[in-house]
């Protein structure tokens, strides 16, 4: 973790929750996220992503780190990139300074995890068929054979990136610590959506 910046520009964004190991396509356009990028790009192509709050100019504690993996002008002005994610990053403080764009300091310390190997063990299967059946539902189409070829810790991050459900239920995966959590809180939440309720290993429906 040491590899990464104790200070980092953040892009607040409202209704957009990035996770580790997904892609993020942005399309830039205001001159302080345009200042931001282009530092980005000429420094390290390291960037923060964070949820914003509704009320004022606050923002979640915990983000994402992300690198930019394809960057493009185009002739109007705007600039279109692609951000790869990395890591997750606590909040710590934000940190003055006469740029348009906001800067943080950051902890990565709760979120090693996110940078080791998977753990093969981990059971997602019952996860999985939930998630099929809540996207049918949902009359959302995900192409499941391509996602099977996605590691563990990418479609756990995948599926809470696209569910339709609402950013503070993905806030809360997002700052769940292990990929345990994530799959706990993520089946608790389609588990809702469905209308089940388990109770001593039965369900009702």
């Amino acid at each position: 973790m040491s590899n990464y910046p104790k200070i980092i520009p953040v892009f607040p964004l409202s209704g957009v929750i990035y996770f580790p190991k997904t892609n993020l396509p942005l399309n830039i356009f205001e001159q302080r996220y345009l200042n931001l990028v282009n530092d980005a790009y000429n420094k390290n192509k390291l960037m923060g992503m964070v949820q914003s709050k509704k009320e004022g100019n606050s923002v979640y504690k915990v983000g994402c780190l992300g690198k930019i993996s394809d960057y493009q002008k185009s002739k109007d002005g705007r600039i279109l990139i692609n951000l790869t994610g990395i890591t997750r990053f606590e909040i710590l403080e934000e940190k003055d300074n006469n740029k348009l764009y906001r800067e943080f300091s950051v902890n990565y310390k709760n979120f090693e995890n996110d940078l080791r190997e998977e753990d093969d063990q981990i059971n997602t299967v019952n996860l999985i068929e939930k998630a099929k059946i809540f996207f049918k539902k949902s009359g959302l189409l995900l192409n499941w054979k391509e996602f099977e070829k996605l590691d563990q810790n990418q479609r756990i991050n995948t599926l809470a990136m696209i569910a339709p459900i609402t950013t503070e239920e993905k806030q809360k995966i997002l700052e769940a610590v292990t990929i345990n959590e994530k799959i706990y809180n993520l089946e608790g939440i389609i588990n809702f959506y469905l209308h089940e309720v388990s109770f001593d290993n039965q369900t009702i429906q």
